[in-house]
């Protein structure tokens, strides 16, 4: 039987948790990002698929091929952000389900029917991807997922030649609170669930 978490870790996961605009100079280490990884593709995903593949953007140069496609409100915070992640899904993601579900032929319910291959590979991507924020923040770091790029570019850029294709970017690193916005609200309850 699984405990609850404590409220000091449903803090640091979501109650006080924020998306951060502004990074503090503080680095973010390769064994971190492979933590980060290793945490993310424990999370469950259909037919264990595990369609995701995510590129840390960290270096000046890798950051610099990133540059173009940033749109004017996302450039300067991801530029200062130690890394970048390019949240990306693989179309070809059923090649590795002979390994990934060995007990069944799951790469035939994906080749015979291309459109449920996309709808399956952006959904569990997508939540792969909430996953790695969750695994961030359960590791002491700040995240700030965003849209605002040219998808288009990030994908010659980065992916030219692959079936690998841009879904969102998220910034990671330590953040400087002094840039944090307000907290907005949300919906409560009553306003967003159904009990049936």
């Amino acid at each position: 039987m699984t405990l609850p978490l404590d409220d000091k870790a449903l803090a640091a996961l979501f109650t006080e948790a924020r998306t951060h605009n502004g990074w503090s100079d503080q680095p973010v280490t390769d064994a971190e990002l492979q933590k980060i990884y290793e945490l993310t593709r424990m999370g469950p995903t259909s037919a264990n698929c595990s369609p995701a593949r995510f590129v840390f953007v960290r270096s000046a140069e890798a950051k610099e091929k990133l540059r173009p496609a940033l749109s004017s409100g996302n450039l300067e915070k991801t530029m200062a952000a130690p890394v970048t992640v390019i949240a990306a899904i693989d179309a070809q993601f059923f090649e590795k389900l002979p390994e990934l579900f060995p007990h069944a032929d799951a790469k035939s319910w994906f080749t015979s029917s291309p459109a449920v291959a996309e709808e399956t590979a952006f959904r569990n991507a997508t939540l792969q991807a909430g996953y790695l924020i969750l695994a961030a923040r359960s590791l002491g770091l700040d995240t700030g997922p965003m849209s605002g790029f040219d998808k288009a570019k990030v994908d010659q850029a980065f992916f030219a030649g692959t079936s690998w294709k841009s879904n969102f970017l998220i910034n990671i690193g330590h953040g400087d609170p002094a840039k944090l916005f307000g907290r907005l609200p949300r919906l409560p309850f009553d306003e967003a669930c159904v009990l049936a």
